[in-house]
């Protein structure tokens, strides 16, 4: 069955030595998960999700900087700007994200669900994940910014791409935030929060 690593593994360099990076990413974050299901983020250490990977300490850490970049860095970044470029020009930034968001959705396999659902409980549950979050909306943002003033041909730093892009991700965390707090929370339900909230912002947000 296809993975989002699977999914994300034609948007990058098909040679052996990227895909051995990619399977080991991945298996970092495997095990880490699985480390954190059974004893606890907190009691969780980088050495140890390091030996369960079979890497070092080091290589840990060129992978993921922090130990809670584990859980908030994933492929949907990835995956998503790269269906947002196969948008056709003529469409407005709002609808080619959105597009770009259901051909991610699409991606998903139930496995890629349901770490995507233990990855956002984690972050509502651990303060610490909570507070690094911000800084990934804030990169976020740079990068769909980025991607619209591409499309738009314009500045990577374009004022109104930034405002763009600062739109986008404020309806989705808007959307979401009561999804997060739910355990028992489909994801699908959730990208129809997020496709609804886009529509909404496409419209104008009318109240």
């Amino acid at each position: 069955m296809m993975t989002m690593s699977d999914a994300v593994a034609p948007l990058r360099p098909a040679g052996l030595r990227e895909r051995k990076k990619a399977r080991t990413r991945a298996a970092i974050r495997e095990h880490a998960l699985r480390l954190f299901r059974e004893q606890g983020y907190p009691a969780t250490t980088v050495e140890q999700i390091a030996d369960a990977a079979e890497v070092s300490p080091a290589t840990f850490f060129r992978y993921f900087p922090t130990k809670e970049d584990v859980v908030l860095q994933d492929d949907f970044d990835i995956v998503t700007l790269a269906a947002l470029e196969a948008q056709p020009a003529g469409l407005s930034p709002i609808a080619a994200f959105r597009a770009a968001a259901a051909a991610t959705m699409a991606a998903l396999t139930p496995e890629d669900m349901e770490q995507f659902r233990e990855t956002t409980q984690l972050t509502m549950a651990v303060p610490e994940l909570r507070a690094r979050a911000i800084d990934e909306f804030t990169r976020t943002i740079e990068v769909i910014s980025a991607a619209i003033a591409a499309r738009a041909g314009r500045d990577p730093d374009d004022f109104a791409a930034r405002n763009m892009a600062g739109a986008i991700i404020g309806v989705i965390m808007a959307s979401t935030m009561p999804w997060q707090t739910d355990q028992e929370a489909d994801v699908k339900n959730m990208f129809d929060r997020i496709d609804a909230a886009l529509a909404h912002l496409e419209a104008g947000l009318p109240l």
